[in-house]
């Protein structure tokens, strides 16, 4: 029986790791590779790591806390690579079948798309051609408008599209996304639980995994989650920065209530 997979997905912003409320308010938590080693410390299942930058400034401009100071995503990556032992799912400003390319190759083992997959459908599916489907997520971000839930564009500005999440999901599978990141702007941060209307209807309209992420603030949001969906794959971001050892209590939490997740245990051979 497939495994439940627990992933925590990390934002950074400007070279910062930050933690993000409704889409707009971001406060800096820490280096960009500090948190990737204690996940695989954790064992995590996989991890998704984003640039939301809305520059190419990477740089800290600090000097005091034991960090090269990097000046792009790439040269990140390439650090996180390093410390990850986990499979790593990369993305932010991925315009170009070039740069998914650059990136695999230093390590990650997937690559989310959102905006270019909004400016030009027909990328996703030259990517999955290229690169396979396996290797390819769409993210999509949400926010609901009266009783519809409607596809975000968040560049060059946060501006709604067209499409209902239930047809662009659609869409996305059928030109070859191996996955859906599902964002909610109206849950994000707020750790009051996920929506779970939202998730459900996505789930039930496509037949490639579901990463569903925003809202998550206790143990029993993921719990209710698996109980009121049938998502095999649960994702928070703030949720994993906020309490010691996260992670391994959520697994343990998990494992114990009988869910058919990874037993939780520590990583000591990656130190």
């Amino acid at each position: 029986m497939k495994k439940i997979r627990i992933i925590p997905v990390l934002l950074l912003k400007n070279g910062w790791l930050v933690q993000s409320r409704n889409f707009n308010t971001f406060e800096n938590i820490g280096n960009p590779t500090y948190a990737v080693q204690r996940f695989s410390e954790w064992m995590c299942d996989e991890i998704v790591y984003l640039d939301i930058s809305t520059d190419n400034t990477y740089d800290l401009r600090r000097n005091d806390i034991n960090y090269n100071n990097r000046k792009s995503f790439l040269e990140i990556i390439k650090d996180v690579s390093k410390v990850s032992f986990m499979p790593l799912t990369v993305g932010g400003k991925i315009n170009s079948l070039k740069k998914i390319e650059k990136y695999l190759k230093l390590g990650a083992d997937k690559i989310s798309i959102n905006t270019m997959a909004i400016t030009d459908r027909k990328f996703v599916n030259k990517a999955a051609k290229e690169f396979g489907s396996q290797s390819i997520v769409v993210s999509v971000d949400v926010k609901k408008y009266k009783s519809k839930y409607m596809v975000m564009k968040n560049k060059p500005n946060q501006s709604c599209t067209e499409f209902e999440v239930k047809e662009w999901v659609k869409i996305m599978q059928e030109e070859g996304a191996g996955e859906i990141l599902l964002n909610s702007y109206d849950k994000d941060g707020l750790k009051k639980g996920y929506d779970i209307n939202l998730i459900d209807l996505v789930n039930k309209s496509i037949n490639i995994p579901l990463i569903p992420i925003g809202g998550a603030g206790k143990l029993d949001h993921f719990s209710a989650l698996l109980n009121k969906t049938k998502v095999d794959t649960i994702a928070a971001a703030n949720f994993f920065h906020h309490y010691d050892q996260s992670y391994y209590l959520l697994k343990k939490h998990l494992f114990e209530k009988k869910y058919n997740v990874r037993k939780h245990e520590f990583n000591t051979w990656s130190k």
